[in-house]
């Protein structure tokens, strides 16, 4: 029996106002109807309830509440793009969770947001609450329960901002609900609800005089992706600004401005970016104040920790740093940082996040909601995202994620958009062979070259990495066909693949260099110019992007791939890269068996970022312009957690869901090392030292070991 969907909200008669918001933050600070409803319902049964089952969503945001006691918030977001974020989406996702019981009685409270702030938020331009239950019985009886008319409803004007608070103001008198028309049609979400802890600072209250102000910062251990939590302990009115911060208040610090009113405690609905918070504190009363901050830190539950250890204790940091990073950039959906909060679009750092989760974390569930997730995004955009590579990589990443899980349900599903992303990559192929026509050449990475912006290069810094991408993207999708058993798909794309190879390598190949260069110098169309595709360059390019994508991807042989990447690595090709494209480096010395010679040279980069700030990961490693500072949450340059457990343990997934395996263990320069990987079988151990090598490897894998 499916649960009914019945969705409410405030009486239109009683609040006319404050209806409808706008679909998507992206354009629309201004518009945005910023308001949060607060629903209740109590039942009382005649018998004792042992259980529920829950189903519930919200829109834009919502606290739910059971019996007093918090226990989600939500929703799961349904992960949109930079591109048509205008365009509602027919898909919205509820959340499922059990809970026990012992009693009669069964309260709920929801507080629910109305209003998008963050990029990854999404509307479908009006308020709305939907809860639907069953209650399970000491004699083994249920009964069905859900929101409509009778539960009670009011605004709560308190909350008169995304980062502002005014406890003066109190909430509004209970009303009846009313229900509002289902535009949201939710399915179930298959993940569990975030996890959540209460983190104090350094410094665990602040005593205020009468009729003082004062000014005190706050530290924490680590930067979070958490709520703000403060409250106080007072005879009359205090305001308070917290600034929260990373390393040091910048630009990309939020400001709550909250007004307490006596004793009381505030929660913020939007999460910040915390490593520490600066607190301007105003008590205007006769009577001395407390103030107690704190934080509430959310992510995607964690059940396993898979560490590796080795004799470089730098090393061994710069790990967790990554391993910290990456876990507070695990929501209900993958961001790129808490301090950003971008939409689902970035699927060049969620890749990379997802195979860091592979050798950390273990759960693949997230990463396989984001593939199924950008598949709808890409229906919705007639197979377009924003980032063209990014689109591509979504493909690499669909089939990586298949062969760490193998859940072939998430390819069969996403197979329709796959087919409309490949159909309209191959409208942007030109009569030489290679891609010439797309509508921009982003991104490459984060770096300005001759002041010109790789995040939207033109041709000449950006189509080779773009054709690199898309073979990439083909020959994973062959594969992914051939799971399918689609042949004369998997067939198709070989052949598409192995004709842009010969193209790429006669066009973009320089003979007397020996070496790959950035693109051609051929104007672009003028009906193709805009601010993300910017008019091509006279100057040929010759760097380091191209040819580690040329050996990441395979499209040229194992000895010229060889021959790059030594010349990469001395610096005989220039150019710098970001963090972000590490990882492609790292690939591509693991694939053509430089892993001994390289690894730990190319891992030392993170070395002093890490010295230099513990707390979390900086967003890469050169500024990209002189007055640009990286945020310290950016999960995508973490790819030392993948890379470096990878190349010690030489592993490779010969049978999708780690059924067959091989490993081929190396220290690559190292004393020691001990190696924990995730699999559905659980932990796989790989400890060398002394010269010995011990394994353990759970039952259910068969292991080759070279």
């Amino acid at each position: 029996m499916k649960l009914p969907e019945k969705w409410i909200w405030l009486s239109r008669e009683k609040y006319p106002d404050k209806q409808t918001t706008v679909n998507t933050v992206l354009g629309s600070e201004n518009e945005i109807n910023y308001a949060v409803a607060e629903f209740f319902k109590e039942y009382n049964f005649d018998k004792k309830a042992v259980k529920i089952d829950l189903c519930f969503s919200g829109d834009t945001y919502f606290e739910l509440y059971l019996n007093e006691k918090i226990i989600a918030t939500g929703p799961v977001p349904i992960g949109t793009d930079f591109l048509h974020g205008d365009v509602r989406r027919g898909q919205h996702y509820a959340s499922e969770a059990s809970f026990d019981l012992n009693g009669e009685t069964v309260a709920f409270f929801a507080r629910v947001k109305m209003g998008t702030v963050g990029i990854y938020e999404y509307s479908q331009g009006k308020g709305g609450f939907m809860l639907s239950a069953y209650v399970t019985f000491e004699d083994g009886t249920k009964t069905v329960i859900s929101t409509d008319e009778s539960w009670l409803a009011r605004l709560n004007p308190a909350y008169t901002g995304a980062y502002s608070f005014d406890a003066t103001k109190k909430p509004d008198e209970y009303s009846y609900a009313k229900f509002t028309e289902n535009l949201w049609h939710v399915s179930t979400a298959p993940l569990p609800m975030l996890g959540e802890e209460k983190l104090l600072p350094d410094c665990k209250e602040i005593i205020v005089g009468a009729n003082e102000t004062k000014t005190v910062c706050v530290e924490f251990d680590k930067i979070y992706a958490a709520y703000l939590n403060i409250a106080a302990k007072a005879k009359g009115k205090i305001k308070i600004t917290v600034t929260d911060y990373e390393t040091g208040i910048d630009d990309r610090s939020r400001k709550a401005e909250l007004v307490l009113d006596g004793d009381g405690e505030y929660r913020s609905l939007q999460v910040h970016s915390v490593g520490g918070l600066q607190l301007e504190i105003a008590n205007n009363s006769d009577s001395e104040a407390v103030v107690y901050p704190a934080i509430i830190a959310v992510n995607y539950p964690v059940t396993v920790q898979a560490k590796t250890r080795t004799s470089d204790e730098d090393l061994n940091l710069v790990l967790d740093v990554c391993a910290h990073t990456l876990k507070i950039c695990r929501q209900h959906i993958h961001l790129d940082s808490p301090c950003h909060y971008e939409p689902l679009a970035c699927t060049g750092d969620y890749y990379i996040e997802s195979l860091m989760t592979a050798f950390s974390y273990g759960d693949m569930r997230l990463a396989e909601f984001d593939v199924i997730r950008t598949a709808e995004l890409l229906r919705n955009n007639g197979g377009r995202m924003f980032h063209t590579t990014y689109s591509l990589i979504w493909v690499m990443m669909m089939y990586d994620t298949y062969m760490l899980n193998c859940n072939i349900k998430m390819l069969e599903e996403c197979r329709d958009a796959l087919i409309m992303l490949l159909d309209r990559f191959n409208t942007y192929v030109g009569d030489n062979g290679i891609i010439e026509n797309p509508p921009d050449y982003m991104f490459i990475d984060w770096l300005y070259i001759d002041e010109i912006s790789l995040h939207h290069p033109p041709k000449a810094l950006g189509q080779t990495c773009l054709n690199m991408f898309y073979y990439g993207a083909l020959t994973a999708a062959e594969k992914i066909f051939a799971v399918l058993g689609d042949n004369a798909m998997a067939g198709d794309c070989g052949k598409k693949a192995e004709s842009l190879k010969a193209a790429v390598n006669s066009i973009l190949f320089d003979e007397e260099k020996q070496m790959y260069f950035e693109g051609l110098n051929t104007p672009s169309p003028e009906h193709l110019l805009n601010k993300w595709m910017p008019q091509n360059t006279s100057k040929r390019y010759y760097r380091k992007h191209a040819n580690i994508l040329a050996a990441y991807v395979g499209i040229c042989d194992k000895a010229l791939a060889k021959s790059l990447l030594h010349r990469i690595m001395s610096d005989e090709i220039e150019g710098e890269y970001q963090a972000y494209f590490a990882h492609y480096l790292f690939e591509a010395l693991y694939r053509n068996g430089l892993r001994n010679e390289y690894t730990l040279t190319v891992a030392q980069r993170w070395k002093q970022p890490v010295r230099d700030c513990t707390k979390g990961l900086a967003e890469g490693f050169i500024p990209p312009e002189p007055t640009y500072s990286f945020d310290h949450s950016h999960a995508w340059g973490g790819t030392p957690l993948y890379s470096v457990p990878k190349a010690l343990t030489g592993l490779e997934i010969l049978e999708a869901g780690y059924r067959k395996i091989s490993l081929s263990p190396s220290l690559l320069g190292l004393d020691k090392a001990t190696t924990e990987i995730p699999t559905p079988y659980g932990l796989i151990t790989v400890t060398q030292r002394d010269g010995k090598t011990e394994y353990d490897i759970p039952e259910g894998i068969e292991a080759e070991v070279k």
